[in-house]
């Protein structure tokens, strides 16, 4: 046994000597991967997990535990990684169609493929949502299906992409799913035990396998095997039975009990063989114990086994060509065992016959001491038979000397050479006994009683001729499976059409000629030599009267027929049946058409160990055998289909009728006298087959040749011709083409224009929803800028109103303290001196604060002209940046100078009433609304009319702002004209303290004036008890001479001032009746035009 480790090794040699395993182990070679490590001196092993042989058997892939992909190449002896995943593996498999890939299975639910030549990632496909447990490849390599316990994936391998899921697989859950051998079927087994049979191209299910009935134990099936021909279906799970289908039948063949020790079964596979033809028998078997048994499932026989207790096995891999077996033990090693040497013991050829003489004296003891000595392992040679005692020698038993055939360990590589004392004698002694020769043996003693010469160099020089021109089309004729069966076939005619003209004319010969290439495909040259030997021996007379059938063979056919079944001739020539049609067939195919192949090599087996003429005696007793059957028909198709279809017949009760036959057959009717003793080919050379019509066979040659040479000439004429057409319908796809290039071209445009014009459509639609928007954009701003500015105004109102609220309030107090200085007026008289002091200081603080009232105005009126022309500049700088927007900017533009002169309008009027504050309480004028209505782009003109009203109102305003500011100035100047009078005044009474009348009424006169407020008024004139008085004092005043003033008493006084309190109470009554029938009067306020 040899060792490999392939630690930190990439690639290199897997043994350094040729193995030569053992029978009892058969071990190759022991793969491991250990590692060191830094807390241990022993290291630990890295497990490998999976193998894969090659479609070739000749390399197999594996996987460990970390995810390093190697490859195994037996055959040259060397190994290579082919990469580092890094993700433990689960499943491995060949690609069959490109035989450098392989896919890879791992446990992050992906599956990947591998170049094993360039060592690169072909292709990386995803999509399992668990880990993939078994794969497999269809026969074409076109398709893999991977199963998990959840779902099955069909994917193209061409492509790499997923295909198909197997849908309701997820309920169940699956166990296997496998393709069958060169088919298109694939098997899937799920965890009920339900088996469905589909088909891969359309996906559809088939048929469903029985499932073994209710009241037995479920089987529990894990796993699945089929051999390489794909008849079968072998099954296995939890217990210890395999249950065996029929494919073909859709039936259960039969159950298969294995070993009491087994309770599991965790793995099937079969053993291919190259020479069984894919029906194979052997079946590796691996149980729970994890020991792999391998077991003939025809005959229920154990054959050999591997692993045990100490060597336990998790899975193993078995090659194409069933050579070697790669399996993954329970250390996380691979052990590669030799197939041929664990089953050496079992191929050995017999051991030397050994004769033992017999005293029999009958048939039935003959047989049964003849089994005897069979079924003994007896190892030394009988002493001198026992003489019977008997009377006379005429009536004593004839002596007969049996041959006993043991078996001993002899070796089996002296298969050429035939043993001392064998010949055919004793062969045939043997074939008596049992009925066939050993079935291992069989073409060992074939080759034996014809005595093949074996000439290499003659047979060489044949096949070195090529291909006969009978046979380049043969594949058409005989659509064989099996491209290699068809070389050999074509290969073995084609010499023996070079040995001899007439094989190539022929046309039965592949017929006659399969079942011999079938058994020696291995080896031509035996083959060859078979057939020919056939062909010069039992195919005696069968071309003399060619291409008609050989009536000579056939008449002794017939006269053995007559001979021993006259009733059944008379029936055949009733029916119109002759020899042509009941034996020709069995002759042209050698019985292959109507028997097994058991059946046939039994047959051949006699027929080899007789004279040539025996072939004739097993036709005709087929046919007596089977004359109940052709007695009942009387059509010529029945009998045609009876010979040439396999029936029920006995090949025991034929072969025993041949013999009755061969020996109850009058000479005259014997074909043995006809027909020629077994003569072997000759050593060195082949002998001249010439016993046919030469001229016929010749002129069929001719005209072959000139059929051939026709034939030649049509098909160089058709080629010519193909050519020719193909050129036209190249011509004519191309002219096609253009034209349906074009129009696709014209298609095209009208699609491109109506796409421009949908565009188009689309464009206008967006401009008209941009616009409508741009122009609810702007409504909206004039909809803010009015909320703004109505805002505003609301707010000026506001505080107009609590400003002439607070005027009333003011004049309700100072009317109080009129009130209250009237009251203390007496007392205040009696203090004339302090009073008129305090008045001078008094006086002087009224004029201070006229003052300061007066410049605190002005400055005010600055601070709101310069914010008007802030706001001008403002509202022009706008104007100027919205050129483009004439319309919408000069329309707000337009209210926010309607809104100005308004605003100035509202000031002027606010000023006019806290100027008349004794004629008005409050005053707000509001400008009536001009409406727009219509759309700028619909009417222009109207705006045009509008602004144009517009510039003639705010015309108009200012004209009346003009106006009120005349009128504010013309008060302004009475009221300036009523203060150098009421200084005058002021002055006259003070130097005037000659009488307190005159003090009286110039302190009255001072509180007057100081209840008035500062704001433009009527002249003082107007407010005085008496005008002639008044004008008198003005023209003293103005002349500046005093006047003195009469004495009136107090009573006058008092009546005065209190007439003149009624007076101006009045006068405020009024003047807010008047300035309620104002605001009834006032337009509505003015809105721009908000609707389109």
């Amino acid at each position: 046994m040899q060792t490999l480790d392939v630690y930190k090794k990439e690639e290199g040699k897997i043994w350094q000597r040729k193995p030569s395993p053992s029978p009892e182990e058969g071990l190759v070679v022991c793969i491991s991967h250990s590692t060191t490590s830094a807390f241990s001196l022993q290291g630990r092993n890295i497990r490998f997990l999976r193998t894969a042989f090659s479609s070739t058997g000749e390399a197999f892939a594996a996987g460990d535990h970390q995810g390093n992909i190697f490859v195994f190449d037996l055959i040259k002896n060397r190994f290579s990684l082919i990469h580092k995943t890094g993700t433990p593996c689960t499943a491995l498999s060949f690609c069959l169609r490109r035989k450098n890939e392989v896919l890879v299975a791992l446990a992050d639910n992906s599956l990947r493929c591998y170049d094993t030549e360039t060592h690169e990632l072909v292709s990386w496909m995803k999509g399992q949502d668990s880990a993939i447990q078994s794969i497999s490849v269809h026969a074409s390599g076109r398709y893999a299906v991977t199963s998990s316990n959840s779902v099955a994936q069909l994917w193209d391998l061409d492509t790499f992409s997923r295909k198909r899921t197997l849908n309701g697989a997820q309920t169940v859950g699956i166990q296997q799913v496998l393709f069958l051998p060169l088919s298109n079927t694939m098997v899937t087994c799920f965890k009920d035990d339900s088996l469905f049979v589909w088909d891969s191209e359309t996906l559809k299910c088939k048929f469903q396998l029985p499932v073994p009935p209710e009241d037995t134990k479920q089987p529990h099936y894990k796993t699945l095997a089929t051999p390489r021909d794909g008849r079968l279906l072998v099954a296995g799970g939890r217990s210890r039975f395999l249950h065996v289908w029929s494919l073909e039948n859709k039936r259960l063949l039969h159950v298969i009990q294995l070993p009491a020790r087994v309770r599991l079964v965790r793995q099937l596979e079969f053993i291919s063989n190259s020479f069984d033809g894919g029906s194979s028998q052997t079946l590796g078997v691996l149980s729970q114990d994890g020991v792999l048994r391998f077991i003939d499932i025809h005959a229920c026989k154990q054959l050999f086994e591997i692993g045990g207790a100490d060597e336990i096995i998790n899975n193993f891999s078995i090659s194409s060509n069933g050579r070697y077996v790669a399996a993954v033990m329970d250390n996380g090693n691979i052990n590669v065992y030799s197939v041929p040497a664990l089953s050496q013991q079992f191929s050995k050829p017999p051991p030397p016959l050994v004769k033992t003489v017999w005293e029999e004296r009958s048939h039935s003891r003959q047989s049964a001491k003849s089994n005897q000595s069979l079924g003994s392992a007896m190892t030394k040679v009988g002493g001198t038979p026992k003489r019977s005692r008997t009377r006379s020698p005429v009536k004593s038993q004839r002596q007969k000397t049996e041959v006993s055939a043991t078996w001993t360990n002899a070796d089996s590589g002296l298969e050429t050479e035939l043993p001392e004392g064998l010949n055919q004698a004793r062969l045939k002694s043997i074939l008596q006994g049992y009925g066939e020769y050993p079935a291992k043996y069989r073409m060992f003693i074939w080759r034996s009683l014809l005595n093949l010469p074996e000439n290499h160099a003659a047979y060489s020089s044949l096949v070195d001729k090529g291909t006969h021109s009978a046979f380049v089309r043969i594949h058409e004729e005989y659509p064989i499976k099996s491209r290699k069966l068809l070389r050999v076939l074509q290969r073995t005619l084609s010499a023996l059409a070079h040995w001899s003209a007439i094989f190539g004319e022929v046309d039965y010969l592949p017929l006659l000629s399969f079942p011999f290439v079938k058994l020696f495909q291995n080896n031509q040259l035996i083959c060859f030599e078979m057939i020919a030997t056939i062909l010069t021996n039992w195919c005696q007379h069968w071309f003399e009267f060619f291409p008609n059938p050989p009536v000579n063979i056939l008449g002794m056919v017939e006269n053995i027929l007559v001979h021993h079944d006259k009733r059944l001739m008379e029936h055949f020539v009733n029916c119109n049946v002759t020899s042509q049609m009941y034996a020709w067939p069995l002759l042209q195919t050698l019985l292959s058409e109507v028997l097994t192949k058991d059946e046939w090599l039994r047959a051949w087996d006699n027929i080899f160990s007789n004279h040539p003429s025996f072939l004739l005696f097993v036709v005709v007793a087929y046919v007596i055998v089977s004359r109940k059957a052709l007695l009942q028909c009387t059509r010529k198709e029945d009998f045609e289909y009876f010979f040439h279809n396999r029936n029920a017949v006995d090949i025991g009760a034929v072969i025993r009728e041949a013999y009755r036959l061969q020996d109850g057959t009058p000479a005259e009717a014997n074909p043995q006298r006809m027909l020629e003793p077994f003569m072997p080919l000759t050593k060195g050379q082949y002998p001249i087959f010439n016993k046919y019509p030469k001229f016929i066979v010749d002129y069929q040659v001719q005209e072959r040749e000139r059929i051939r040479q026709e034939e030649l000439e049509y098909l160089r004429q058709r080629q010519l011709a193909q050519e020719m057409k193909e050129v036209a319908d190249q011509r004519k796809q191309e002219e096609e083409a253009f034209y349906r290039q074009q129009e696709l071209m014209i298609d095209a445009e009208n699609q491109r224009r109506r796409m421009i014009g949908q565009e188009e459509q689309k464009l206008s639609d967006q401009r008209s929803r941009l616009q409508a928007m741009k122009r609810e954009i702007h409504l909206r701003e004039l909809q803010l800028l009015d909320a703004v500015r109505r805002r505003f105004m609301h707010h000026q109102q506001t505080l107009k109103e609590a400003e002439l609220q607070r005027l009333d309030d003011e004049i309700e107090r100072k009317a109080l303290l009129r009130e209250q200085e009237t009251r203390h007026a007496v007392e205040d008289a009696e203090i004339k001196g302090l009073e008129l002091q305090a008045q001078k200081e008094m006086l002087q603080q009224d004029l201070i604060r006229d003052e300061l009232q007066h410049s605190f105005k002005q400055r005010s009126e600055q601070a709101i002209q310069r914010k008007q022309q802030e706001l001008e500049e403002q509202l022009f700088r706008r104007t100027m940046d919205a050129v483009q927007e004439v319309d919408i900017d000069s329309q707000r533009i337009s209210q926010e100078e309607l809104a100005n002169a308004q605003q100035k309008h509202t000031s002027v009027n606010m000023e006019e009433e806290v100027d008349m504050r004794t004629r008005m309480d409050d005053l707000h004028r509001e400008l009536n609304e001009v409406k727009i209505a219509q759309h700028v782009l619909e009417n222009k003109e109207r705006e045009t009319e509008v602004q144009s009203l517009v510039h003639e109102l705010r015309n108009k305003e200012n004209d009346v702002v003009a106006v009120k500011q005349s009128e504010v100035r013309q008060q302004k100047a009475l009221a300036a004209e009523e203060d150098r009078r009421r200084l005058n005044l002021l002055s006259a009474l003070t130097r005037d303290q000659t009488t307190t009348t005159d003090d009286s009424e110039s302190f009255s006169r001072l509180r007057e004036i100081r209840q008035i407020p500062d704001h433009p008024r009527k002249p003082l004139s107007t407010m005085l008890p008496n005008n002639t008085e008044s004008s008198t004092t003005t023209e003293s005043e103005s002349s500046g001479t005093p006047v003195t003033s009469r004495e009136p008493s107090l009573e006058r006084q008092r009546a005065t001032f209190e007439k003149r309190e009624l007076e101006l109470m009045a006068e405020v009554r009024d003047l807010r009746k008047r300035l309620a029938a104002r605001r009834q009067q006032r337009p509505p306020p003015f809105h721009g035009n908000t609707q389109q």
